[in-house]
């Protein structure tokens, strides 16, 4: 059977339906960087489903190249513009993130709005019990973002110029408003117990009013890890943050205790973590707890019922863009059999919690 890590890790030649001309890239970098700047070879990260991403190899260095992909999208989808916003404002502070260099709106250069930033080397990880680690380094790998996601909550946004970064109130209701509002653009079948979660999280909304910086996607293979010392170098995959509920932020990261192993790649249930030195759930949760000064979460189940909701309507975006041509991954049709299972467990927890 074919491993996360195989399929997503490393690069590959570019895609034939997302190759640039690379000629005016290396002009227009030129200007940004230097003179001296020469593009040697391109190659496209196998991962990254919604915004294309490229390693840009220069005589000297390598760079990350991330862009929107071309054709028909979503109106919400692949603002890489905010994700050049916020990754150059955290570059202030110790959340760890990727150097930034430039952002393009000129199209006329590749075809697309794109960003520039550092390619920070390191270890990505795609298997969240990390078959290839000890049990010391799984420890660490996950103490380490468990500080990360800590210290991204903790910043506060008014001082790094992202007072505009989103809105500040209403939060949940507004991310249900549009999830629901992209699964239904991108709906493919009629899945029931998602009709019933769309029904029903609205009215089930707990008191919202805490707002800091959200990731929208914190997960284990969104992050560089350090090679040695196994601490997260960074953050990647901005794409989905915006000023938010921080809870719902670390309940969505929360959700790999609750999905089930086989969940591709996204769940951990039923796995002996304690055996692998991997923190249960109730352990990883009290590190957040104390390192952020927040106490138990309450509703914790809205927010696992929500997340997992959520996660339904990225997946079905991502069949949406399949549909649509737009998809960046060839394995993103695969994910058309992943939107009824989250939604029956996602309206499970729903059930199981008024009983």
């Amino acid at each position: 059977m074919t491993t996360r890590d195989e399929i997503f890790s490393g690069t590959k030649e570019v895609d034939e339906k997302l190759v640039f001309n690379s000629g005016n890239l290396n002009d227009y970098l030129k200007k940004v960087i230097g003179s001296e700047f020469d593009i040697v070879s391109i190659k496209q990260f196998k991962g990254g489903q919604s915004n294309p991403t490229y390693l840009i190899e220069d005589k000297t260095k390598n760079y990350v190249l991330r862009r929107k992909p071309p054709g028909k999208l979503l109106k919400s989808a692949h603002a890489v513009d905010r994700e050049y916003k916020v990754i150059t404002a955290l570059g202030k502070t110790d959340v760890p993130v990727p150097e930034t260099y430039c952002f393009c709106e000129d199209e006329n250069v590749i075809g697309t709005q794109f960003f520039l930033m550092d390619h920070v080397d390191g270890n990505i990880y795609w298997e969240l019990l990390l078959p290839d680690s000890d049990n010391n380094q799984r420890r660490e790998i996950y103490l380490s973002m468990n500080d990360t996601i800590a210290k991204l909550h903790n910043v506060d946004f008014q001082k790094i110029g992202l007072s505009d970064y989103g809105k500040h109130e209403n939060y949940m209701a507004r991310q249900i408003h549009r999830w629901t509002k992209q699964y239904k653009d991108s709906e493919t079948q009629k899945i029931n117990e998602m009709d019933n979660l769309i029904e029903w999280l609205p009215i089930n909304i707990p008191e919202d009013n805490e707002t800091t910086i959200v990731h929208g996607d914190f997960r284990l293979d969104n992050m560089i890890f350090d090679k040695q010392n196994n601490k997260v170098m960074a953050i990647l995959d901005w794409e989905l943050s915006t000023l938010g509920n921080p809870i719902a932020d670390f309940t969505y990261h929360m959700m790999s205790w609750r999905l089930p192993a086989a969940a591709k790649g996204l769940g951990m249930m039923g796995s002996n973590l304690e055996e692998l030195n991997i923190p249960s759930e109730h352990e990883y949760a009290e590190m957040y707890y104390k390192k952020t000064g927040r106490s138990k979460i309450e509703n914790w189940d809205f927010y696992m019922a929500y997340n997992i909701f959520r996660l339904a309507g990225i997946a079905q975006g991502i069949v949406g863009r399949v549909r649509d041509g737009t998809a960046s991954s060839s394995e993103a049709k695969n994910y058309e059999s992943f939107v009824p299972i989250l939604g029956k467990l996602g309206w499970s927890i729903v059930e199981e919690a008024a009983k």
